[in-house]
């Protein structure tokens, strides 16, 4: 039986692991052609094998995504090999994790200037390059969709300056590029998955002796698998409507909704939305979290108005 994305082909930045391997997995169980990236040739490899036994086929590239040599040679390989073809193009490479935990709960000013870099180089910047070059494969077919990945960091403040800054600029980055993509035909969206279980978490919560890793502890029960993302992707590239959706801001909870899918493992997704979750987050109110219904929700007018700068 062929996929849903049979024939298709797609670039997934920093595959390796993570929400990156989750998305690969996901598009070569429905049958496209995925070119993963990553900056180690063996974990690369191995992600890639992993991917190919789920259908489809998945082609390693090393790339390290603040270099625009490497990301144009990504992008000409695909041309090359692929006769210009590009459908979809998920921006994830994030090389910002360790540096964050490293630094938790320092202001920052008492932080290296260079977190700057560490944190939006290969995200921020790194996701702009790859849609500069993708889009020039994608505008002459009139077709296509990007996706970059963010979180609800880019609403309130979360774990430092630099990653907040880079996450609103990572929705933005959606928003305008999506303005300048929809007379040719390509969407862009901004993906906000919730709390995933990746390899990095899981380890500083098994090993780490901090609030983060408390917190870990205490909320990785209803965590995302990193497929969950890929899920999304899939289902936002076969939705005849995409357009529809395009330079918004897209959490995966209200995407699960949306499609009507489980979790890879078939629990139900976990609504970070629900006035239950935003209850549980501030501490005077926690204690109202257990009388919430599930239904109800954060109605998207008051994120709209808290976010507001006016």
């Amino acid at each position: 039986m062929l996929g849903p994305l049979q024939g298709q082909v797609c670039v997934v930045t920093g595959a390796s692991r993570g929400i990156g391997h989750g998305i690969a997995l996901q598009l070569c169980e429905a049958g496209a052609t995925v070119y993963i990236t990553g900056r180690k040739q063996d974990t690369l490899r191995a992600a890639a094998l992993e991917a190919e036994s789920r259908g489809g086929r998945c082609v390693p590239v090393v790339c390290d995504s603040s270099q625009e040599d490497e990301v144009r040679r990504l992008f000409e390989k695909v041309d090359r090999e692929q006769d210009g073809r590009l459908d979809i193009l998920v921006n994830n490479a994030y090389a910002g994790v360790q540096t964050i935990v490293s630094h938790m709960k320092k202001p920052f000013w008492e932080c290296p200037a260079s977190m700057w870099d560490d944190i939006n180089n290969v995200g921020l910047r790194g996701h702009y390059l790859c849609s500069v070059y993708g889009a020039r494969l994608m505008v002459p077919a009139g077709r296509g969709l990007i996706v970059v990945i963010s979180s609800i960091g880019g609403l309130q403040y979360f774990f430092n300056v630099p990653y907040g800054v880079g996450k609103a600029a990572c929705d933005r980055l959606a928003t305008d590029c999506a303005h300048e993509l929809r007379p040719h035909g390509i969407a862009y969206v901004s993906l906000w998955p919730g709390l995933v279980k990746t390899e990095l978490l899981t380890e500083h919560m098994n090993e780490g002796n901090d609030a983060l890793a408390d917190k870990l502890k205490e909320r990785f029960p209803e965590g995302e698998t990193p497929e969950l993302s890929g899920k999304c992707v899939v289902a936002l590239a076969t939705d005849p409507k995409i357009l529809n959706l395009s330079g918004r801001v897209l959490p995966s909870c209200d995407l699960a909704r949306r499609y009507g899918f489980k979790d890879v493992d078939g629990r139900p997704v976990s609504d970070y939305l629900s006035l239950r979750s935003a209850f549980s987050e501030v501490p005077r109110l926690a204690w109202l979290a257990s009388y919430m219904p599930s239904f109800l929700r954060v109605p998207k007018w008051i994120m709209t108005l808290y976010s507001s700068k006016f």
